[in-house]
């Protein structure tokens, strides 16, 4: 029998580099990292949600369900 080779990458710590968050601010997208700390803890209180939780699905997307 042929073992299926797995397609997962590992890293190790040395080769891994830190992801930069970008979030849009007033109309324009800034780094998360550029913060000052009132502005870090307005980005970690927000929510998320999505459409089809809010009852604001598409109408073509109604029409299928």
């Amino acid at each position: 029998m042929m073992e299926e080779k797995s397609s997962e990458v590992v890293l190790k710590d040395s080769e891994r580099q830190k992801c930069e968050v970008w979030t849009r601010v007033m109309g324009y997208h800034r780094p998360v990292q550029s913060f000052n700390k009132g502005k870090v803890g307005e980005f970690l209180e927000r929510k998320f949600f999505t459409e089809e939780h809010c009852g604001l699905a598409r109408p073509a997307e109604k029409a299928n369900a």
